[in-house]
């Protein structure tokens, strides 16, 4: 993740890859990416499968079988000539529409000759019913299994009460209690086992939502078929109106489901109405698990992803690679590397000081291992010269403790062995005080930096010399500048998370300005000022704080950066720029900058910045 946050990434862009990627090792942990992969897997496997008019393409396989049946004991009539009965019904088989639901209707009464005909008609009717309530209560086919008025009249008890469980809630008046009574009576009816009213509500939502999805998903005459043997089952069975209170009361609640969104199903193997409901209640809940999974909305977190979601689409398996991710980003924010601020995932000072000190180990190690100066160095060291003084150690003092005269004075006081150290017994070694520089780095911001491929470099140089002011010169005092349209001082904390801006403009012309009040705030300090850019100035700050962008740049832009220039030479501060773009024009910038102002220009490719810009600042410190 540090690599990543060097190389020019955000936190939580780098924690979002850390995740997708998932973690190497034993046992080797599946990242988001995987789980994304298995999840739209599942979801092509159901659309490819399966199609979705299996009960229609039964009801019109038992009404035929039912028809047939009647039509061969009628021709089984003895006699000559058929009777006028006989010939009544046939014209009426012969008449029947060929919507299946209207069939169904206009056979709702009619006298059946043929026993065989009755019972597939019957059977057909069976059908319908328990596949109709199967796509409303999920496990209600089974249930049905034998045909029972005493199950039926179950049912219909069942929906009374539960519409008036719904109905007593919305008006605030149902209770814990009420829901324990409704689940002793008719738990067995919910094999998904809800806890609460809530949990129940939201199920039977999901369900009438992917049941209103598969009518919206058939063909228009499908729709109208299935929608009329709906109805007229519903009526049939006396559940018409009750089943009409309970949707509007669940659609009342859930607006927020995809109600009426068709989906492609490209498969042969037809599936009943239950089934169907089934699938495509699993589809919603796979996009819903895959939305969470991709974790690209603001705030996101793994704590969004539900855990049974996952282990129902899934397995076991995937819970645990899961957890596993959900670890790690407990653990950088207990460990104190990430916090999170009004919604915004952030790199802690902590975890900046430790990339910081990566970067500055980068640049060290990319110097000359047989240059002699200031080197990677883990061993302790006095802050200057030693002048041959001690004195009695203070609170916060960093030099050396002068190990003899710390002994002795203990000796002096206590006499005897073994020697017991107190704090009034320690002396330290005072050295000559350092200079100090007041140390400002202008980092340009501006979009080219990024479609050049310098950002990240530029990010990792600010990093380690703030790290190595910090560390190695804390006397120092050193600002960080951003400029693209405009020019803002960077806190350390937000270094590592630093992007370039998606706007036009280098506004050196602004970051010039601020750098020299950070000079003039400490006029007892060495100037330092490097500049890191890939392009000249192209706007500058207008006297009611706009800036004003020009390409190509305009005179007023040259001369405004120039004076600022001229202002640095005056404070008797050297400007080094660092060039990251071989421009002609920013060429014929910067060789003015040098000859007003008598500092260098560096072109180090991107991957040398670092260095660059340290052992420059090194040499600096070393000459004074």
């Amino acid at each position: 993740m540090g690599d990543a946050v060097l190389s020019g990434a955000t936190p939580l862009d780098a924690l979002r890859d850390l995740l997708r990627r998932g973690l190497p090792g034993a046992p080797e942990r599946r990242g988001l990416d995987d789980l994304l992969r298995q999840v739209r897997h599942r979801r092509r496997e159901l659309r490819s499968g399966s199609r979705l008019d299996g009960t229609l393409e039964q009801a019109r396989a038992l009404l035929d079988k039912a028809i047939g049946q009647e039509r061969a004991e009628l021709r089984r009539e003895p006699g000559a000539a058929p009777s006028e009965d006989t010939g009544f019904r046939e014209a009426l088989l012969d008449a029947l529409p060929s919507d299946t639901s209207r069939a169904i209707r206009e056979l709702a009464s009619y006298d059946w000759r043929s026993p065989e005909a009755r019972r597939t008609f019957e059977e057909l009717r069976d059908l319908l019913r328990r596949e109709i309530l199967d796509s409303r209560f999920r496990g209600m086919r089974d249930a049905l299994a034998n045909p029972d008025p005493a199950a039926m009249e179950r049912v219909r008890h069942m929906l009374a009460d539960l519409t008036d469980m719904l109905e007593r809630d919305a008006r605030g008046q149902h209770t814990p209690e009420d829901f324990a009574e409704f689940m002793r009576k008719y738990g067995d009816m919910f094999p998904e086992n809800p806890r609460n009213l809530e949990e129940l509500v939201d199920q039977l939502a999901r369900r009438a939502a992917a049941a209103q999805r598969l009518l919206a998903s058939l063909t228009p005459e499908q729709r109208a078929e299935l929608s009329g043997l709906i109805e007229q089952t519903l009526e049939q069975a006396g559940l018409s109106e009750q089943m009409r209170r309970l949707g509007e009361s669940l659609y009342a609640r859930r607006p927020d489901l995809a109600w009426d969104t068709p989906e492609r199903f490209s498969g042969e193997t037809p599936m009943g109405m239950g089934d169907a409901v089934t699938a495509l209640q699993e589809l919603a809940d796979l996009g819903e698990l895959e939305s969470a999974l991709r974790q690209d909305y603001p705030g996101a977190r793994l704590d969004d992803v539900d855990e049974e979601a996952v282990r129902r689409a899934l397995g076991r398996s995937a819970v645990d690679d899961l957890e596993a991710l959900r670890r790690i980003e407990r653990e950088l924010e207990s460990q104190g590397y990430l916090r999170r601020h009004r919604g915004k995932l952030e790199l802690t000072p902590k975890a900046v000081r430790r990339l910081g000190e990566t970067a500055l180990r980068r640049a060290f190690s990319s110097l000359e291992s047989s240059r002699r100066g200031d080197h990677d160095q883990r061993d302790a060291g006095a802050a200057g010269e030693l002048t041959g003084s001690t004195r009695p150690w203070r609170f916060g003092d960093e030099q050396p403790v002068d190990v003899v005269r710390t002994i002795v004075n203990a000796v002096r006081r206590g006499g005897g062995t073994p020697i017991s150290l107190s704090v009034d017994d320690f002396e330290v070694v005072e050295t000559e005080r350092r200079s100090a520089a007041a140390v400002c780095l202008l980092v340009d911001l501006s979009y080219s930096m990024a479609l050049r491929g310098t950002w990240a470099a530029a990010k990792q140089t600010a990093l380690a010399l703030q790290a190595l002011v910090t560390s190695k010169f804390p006397q120092d005092a050193v600002q960080i500048i951003g400029f693209s349209n405009y020019a803002r001082v960077l806190r350390a904390d937000e270094l590592a998370g630093l992007e370039w801006d998606m706007v036009q403009g280098t506004n050196l012309h602004h970051a010039l300005l601020i750098a020299g009040r950070h000079l003039d705030r400490h006029p007892d300090f060495e100037p330092v000022v490097l500049v890191v850019t890939d392009g000249e100035p192209t706007a500058h700050l207008m006297r009611n704080g706009v800036p004003r962008f020009d390409w190509p740049p305009s005179p007023e832009t040259l001369e405004l950066t120039l004076a600022e220039v001229d202002k640095m030479t005056r404070r008797r501060a050297t400007i080094n720029v660092f060039m990251l773009a071989a421009d002609e024009r920013l060429r014929d910038f910067v060789d003015e900058v040098a000859r007003r102002n008598g500092g260098r220009v560096f072109s180090p490719g991107a991957d040398r910045l670092g260095e660059y810009v340290v052992s420059d600042f090194l040499r600096r410190r070393r000459a004074r």
